[in-house]
């Protein structure tokens, strides 16, 4: 029994493979998809659709208007009236740095 020869074999593939190169053949008008083929680039780049920005803003809105629709006045005018624990705000020594300049070359 004579082997094909691999040659003709890859040949063939080839062939077939370079066959199917534009997509398979359809019955349809060919005018009908073109309209989806000219939306493909925009739809791959994401045109029309949210890609998380615009939900990033809102969110980003909302909560620095506190989501009440107030006016910030409000937020004032619910403050407490009383003061700060003075025992809570102790007062604390300075830090001190020492500086390399001289007494001398002070001016």
């Amino acid at each position: 029994m004579p082997q094909p020869d691999p040659a003709s074999e890859q040949a063939d593939l080839a062939a077939a493979d370079a066959a199917r190169i534009g997509g398979t053949p359809s019955s349809e008008d060919p005018g009908a998809g073109q309209s989806e083929d000219a939306q493909r680039p925009l739809e791959e780049a994401g045109q029309g659709e949210a890609e998380g920005f615009e939900q990033a803003e809102e969110e980003l809105i909302e909560h620095a208007s506190h989501a009440d629709q107030h006016a910030a006045r409000r937020a004032i005018e619910d403050a407490t009236t009383e003061r700060d624990d003075a025992r809570a705000a102790q007062q604390g020594d300075p830090d001190y740095e020492r500086s390399s300049e001289r007494e001398e070359d002070k001016p």
